[in-house]
């Protein structure tokens, strides 16, 4: 057999091996978000309060408790999240919002929220409807090549 008939059969078997265990690798993700979907779901209650700020802050910035920061994981402490501080009852918490529920909430106002912790999972006007996030403009190319 020929040399590079040799190498190029070694890199297919790598290539084929790497696909099989991302494959596993996903599976295993994907059951253990479906599990902590299903904690948070268990967990959650729904409570009143008055947004005060919201911010993409990293983790240390963000002045949740120490405990906190140093639970999560390390790759996670560079990441901005969606921080929300609100005041529940007489107390002002700092929470972390969902992807999807951080540009829906609005700073200065009275809403319920669904908090499952610390995380803010689903948010509700008291007085009325939620404005809706202002939608992002159309870059040029996107407008041009909608249009067809």
């Amino acid at each position: 057999m020929n040399p590079v008939t040799i190498v190029l059969l070694v890199i297919l078997v790598v290539l084929i091996g790497a696909l099989i265990g991302l494959y596993f690798w996903g599976k295993k993700a994907q059951k253990k978000q479906e599990e902590q979907k299903a904690q948070i779901e268990a967990a959650k209650q729904t409570v009143s309060m008055l947004v005060i700020d919201k911010k993409r802050l990293p983790l240390k910035q963000s002045g949740l408790p120490q405990m906190v920061i140093d639970q999560a994981p390390k790759l996670m402490r560079r990441t901005k999240l969606p921080i929300v501080k609100a005041k529940i009852g007489p107390k002002i918490s700092i929470l972390i919002a969902d992807e999807k529920v951080f540009e829906v909430i609005p700073v200065k106002k009275e809403v319920k929220a669904e908090v499952s912790g610390l995380y803010i999972v689903g948010v509700r006007g008291i007085r009325g409807h939620l404005d809706a996030p202002p939608q992002k403009k159309k870059g040029f190319f996107k407008r041009i090549f909608s249009r067809k």
